[in-house]
């Protein structure tokens, strides 16, 4: 939806050609999140149908100007006055991190650390477009520093995943040196279906 919400928004501000709300958007945003010329045309034919924009006349290349339509520009107010729901969509990584806990002999600790480095590279990326942005360039300031907060978030949840996948070894090894592992703490996920001494083993060396 917010593909669609920054196109009203763009043209809420001038009638433009399709190719014009690409390169306006693309600058706006710092090229973070690509935007294809057949996206565009495909959502400015969606808020047609919807009545939010109307088609303008043709250049001499057959290139259509868009506007904007009352009805657009009231969704496009409504939109800055909404809040955005905290209900983020299904996280890929959340999940293959959580699969991969309770998979018996998957090395939780070598997918945690290979993620890692990939979030501190994306980090440093991050880092480097900010310094490469201009002064006065807000949006794309505001759009990278998002970027920054999001990867040095997720490299923190990392670092709690791999201290977690340590705990649960070390209650693990703790109720296999029980008598019968009786009253000792229970393993979970993939160390439970593991023997002892393997989940020992594994674990501490991924925690390393």
């Amino acid at each position: 939806m917010s593909i669609r919400f920054a196109i009203l928004a763009l043209l809420d501000e001038r009638a433009s050609y399709g190719y014009e709300i690409k390169a306006e958007f693309d600058r706006r945003t710092n090229r973070t999140w690509p935007l294809n010329i057949g996206q565009v045309y495909t959502t400015l034919d969606r808020l047609e149908r919807d009545q939010l924009v109307s088609r303008g006349s043709e250049n001499a290349e057959g290139r259509v100007m868009y506007e904007i339509t009352p009805g657009g520009s009231r969704a496009v107010s409504d939109w800055f006055a909404s809040v955005i729901p905290d209900n983020p969509q299904r996280d890929e990584l959340a999940i293959k991190i959580a699969m991969a806990a309770t998979r018996p002999g998957c090395d939780v600790g070598a997918i945690i650390q290979n993620q890692r480095r990939e979030s501190m590279r994306a980090l440093q990326n991050h880092h480097q477009a900010l310094r490469g942005i201009d002064e006065e360039d807000l949006a794309g300031e505001l759009v990278i520093q998002s970027l920054i907060y999001s990867s040095e978030a997720q490299i923190r949840w990392l670092d709690h995943c791999e201290t977690a996948a340590l705990r649960a070894s070390r209650s693990a090894s703790r109720g296999a040196g029980g008598p019968g592992g009786a009253g000792t703490p229970r393993a979970t996920g993939a160390d439970a279906a593991a023997p002892a001494g393997k989940r020992a083993t594994r674990i501490t060396r991924d925690a390393r």
